[in-house]
């Protein structure tokens, strides 16, 4: 008597038709095809993305720095009349007549006039006194004793600086206290002045 727990043989697998074999190849590898061509697209269209955000960046940074060297040269005839407007001190003015005066208020007028064209163009000073040093727009041209302020403060400015936009077009030259209360540890590096040897400071944000 047969053994009745014998297992039945699993019938073999049907044998593909060799035309509906290739076609499933074919389907295969047009869908492997798809897949490679939709993150090629996918790549494509981030690059493109990414370079109309660096065009845009690159444009609106031409537009707002494309004065700067003709900025650095003005920027000095501003000192210059700011200086002849400090020339003339109240007695001078109170005993100097009408001529004087009227020179004076049209220098003083000049001088407001091309502040106003260079903040049209996104210049404007650079006058720190009384804030922190900030290596980035300040040069410590000296230390001077003071201890009524914070240390690091800038207590003298020798010559205010320029600023085009967000960035340094010409660093304010400054005097800086010291002697007094320290800055927080967090702010104190960044207000500590480090004095190179021709007794300047190394600024870092330039156009």
């Amino acid at each position: 008597m047969a053994d009745e727990t014998a297992q039945t043989p699993e019938p073999a697998a049907p044998e593909l038709d060799p035309v509906v074999d290739q076609g499933l190849q074919r389907i295969a590898a047009l869908e492997k095809e798809a897949g490679d061509l939709k993150d090629q697209l996918l790549r494509t269209l981030a690059d493109m993305e990414n370079l109309r955000r660096r065009t845009e960046r690159e444009i609106a940074d031409a537009r707002t720095y494309a004065v700067t060297n003709f900025a650095r040269d003005i920027v000095g005839a501003a000192d210059n009349l700011t200086r002849a407007i400090a020339a003339v001190d109240a007695e001078a003015r109170a005993t100097g007549g009408e001529a004087l005066i009227s020179l004076v208020e049209g220098v003083e007028l000049t001088e407001r006039e091309l502040m106003k064209a260079l903040e049209k163009h996104g210049i404007s000073r650079v006058d720190p006194t009384g804030e922190k040093f900030d290596p980035n727009f300040h040069q410590a041209m000296f230390e001077v004793p003071d201890p009524s302020v914070p240390a690091g403060t800038v207590v003298q400015v020798m010559q205010v600086g320029f600023k085009i936009g967000e960035r340094v077009l010409r660093p304010a030259l400054v005097g800086v206290g010291r002697g007094g209360p320290k800055a927080a540890p967090a702010e104190e590096a960044a207000v500590q002045p480090e004095t190179p040897a021709d007794g300047g400071h190394k600024v870092d944000k330039t156009v």
